[in-house]
């Protein structure tokens, strides 16, 4: 299988060649060339499997010029080995009248463990198939999850390096604390005086100025990407969605081709984007709800076909969502419309004026596939209380957007299928947030509020989280976002 850029401008390349660029030299997205389909013989044959039995045939579908030795291997190496603390990797458990798809049981305690885990090792084979001898720069921008994940991911890989910029102060304590005392010879994380969408924007700058580039290359470095924008990174994310299914029709809860309906919080629209394409590879999805915070561009967007980031920016307790521009809208718009020209105008447009139209023809096409809400702090908070008091669960500040939206949208479209909420996190990234929904003192040290949750949920906290403590804070860098491209290179010559 090949793939193309959403912006037409580039060469068709491999698999490996498409998780080594990251981006496409034009600055598009690349997309596979065709979607594989899933048939009812190969949803059923999925039933039986391990997660990692289960990637693998999924991968394989996508991944054509890696060897079934490559894809096994890279998927041992990220899910086995103890590494995730539940032997489902990516359980599906009953919570009252819906099902919650847990993927943060992986050792950053984020949902984006389920890719990062796998990209390092699909990235590794890749070098060693092309023949690439540069080092590969993996830069990356993250809201909070992201970055630890494929800090972790990353660390120690040879012929690789990597780097993360988070928004200073855009952040959980937790999720800064896990970037900040990653180990590694290789690794570097720097604070960005600004927001998620500044440090974004910064990385997506780097990748299309070509003369960079070339200074890059005279140093023997070549940037990637581990952000939602690498297909290595997204295609793993397609796997959890067959696997929730599978695990409900062994569970009994469905039959085999009965409709599903999937709620999903996201921020740079990867996640629900990897449910689209399990959907048109013919799992049978419904409806994939999307849940945004109060930063809700997304519900916008697909409620009136009208992108718009000149609006004001708010700091949520759901942080990893605060995010104004949803790169993945690119990869949707292109397999909706198969007009790279008119998604290379959209790109543009977003780039220089913050807006675009796509037109009200867009607007019955969206709704064939998603269904939009949102729901602000006070929700989320509300939410997390009422289901620990109904189901004694407690849900993350981001699920519990999700679990909102999915309720109303089980209200006003009376949709009585069967309804998986996508659990993003733990909720002890979180404490002082999910605390203060229970109504329990949220003072103090993030370790003294991992303790009170503890006793407060009678469940444990993960041992990656509880280990931060009494950790040298190692990466104190930060950088204005116009000076991105110096912390870059100075990082590139070490």
């Amino acid at each position: 299988m090949e793939y193309v850029s959403t912006r037409g401008k580039a060469e068709k390349v491999s698999s490996a060649q498409a998780v080594l660029q990251g981006i496409a030299e034009d600055g598009g997205l690349f997309v596979p060339t065709e979607i594989p389909k899933a048939d009812a013989a190969f949803l059923e044959s999925l039933t039986g499997l391990s997660y990692a039995e289960r990637a693998k045939k999924v991968l394989s579908l996508f991944l054509t010029d890696y060897t079934e030795e490559e894809i096994a291997r890279s998927i041992e190496g990220a899910y086995g080995g103890g590494k995730f603390d539940d032997a489902a990797v990516a359980p599906v458990k009953s919570v009252g009248e819906l099902s919650v798809l847990e993927l943060w049981h992986g050792p950053t305690s984020a949902f984006k463990d389920m890719a990062l885990q796998l990209l390092p090792r699909l990235l590794s084979e890749a070098l060693q198939k092309t023949g690439e001898t540069k080092e590969t720069l993996i830069l990356v921008a993250t809201s909070g999850d992201t970055g630890k994940a494929a800090l972790a991911g990353f660390a120690d890989v040879p012929q690789t390096k990597i780097m993360v910029f988070y928004p200073d102060g855009g952040v959980s304590d937790m999720q800064r604390l896990q970037m900040v005392t990653q180990e590694g010879g290789n690794v570097c994380v720097e604070a960005v005086k600004g927001n998620f969408d500044d440090a974004q924007t910064g990385v997506k700058e780097i990748f299309g100025d070509g003369a960079f580039a070339a200074k890059l290359d005279g140093e023997g470095v070549r940037l990637s990407s581990a952000n939602s924008i690498n297909w290595g990174r997204l295609a793993p994310q397609i796997v959890y969605y067959f696997g929730a299914y599978a695990d409900l029709v062994k569970a009994g809860t469905i039959k085999n081709g009965d409709p599903v309906n999937f709620t999903v919080p996201t921020g740079n629209f990867g996640n629900i984007l990897a449910g689209f394409y399990a959907r048109q590879m013919g799992l049978p999805i419904g409806k994939l709800v999307c849940a945004s915070n109060q930063n809700n561009v997304l519900t916008d967007f697909l409620q009136t076909g009208y992108y718009d980031k000149n609006r004001e920016f708010f700091k949520t307790i759901s942080p990893s969502m605060d995010i104004l521009v949803s790169s993945n809208v690119e990869r949707m718009l292109y397999h909706m419309t198969g007009d790279p020209s008119g998604v290379r105008g959209w790109m543009e447009a977003l780039a220089t004026e913050g807006r675009y139209d796509a037109g009200v023809g867009m607007i019955q096409r969206f709704q064939n596939y998603f269904w939009a809400g949102w729901a602000d702090d006070v929700k989320t908070k509300e939410t997390i209380r009422e289901v620990f008091e109904a189901e004694q669960y407690v849900l993350d500040t981001h699920t519990a957007v999700a679990w909102a939206v999915a309720n109303e949208y089980r209200r006003r479209t009376h949709d009585e299928r069967p309804m998986v909420v996508v659990s993003t996190a733990s909720p002890y990234k979180f404490p002082g947030s999910v605390l203060e929904a229970l109504g329990e003192d949220a003072t103090g040290d993030p370790f003294a509020l991992l303790d009170r949750l503890e006793k407060k949920s009678g469940t444990n906290a993960p041992k990656g989280l509880a280990s931060l403590k009494g950790a040298k804070e190692i990466h104190e860098g930060s950088c204005e976002k116009d000076k991105m491209r110096d912390a870059v290179l100075a990082f590139a010559k070490k």
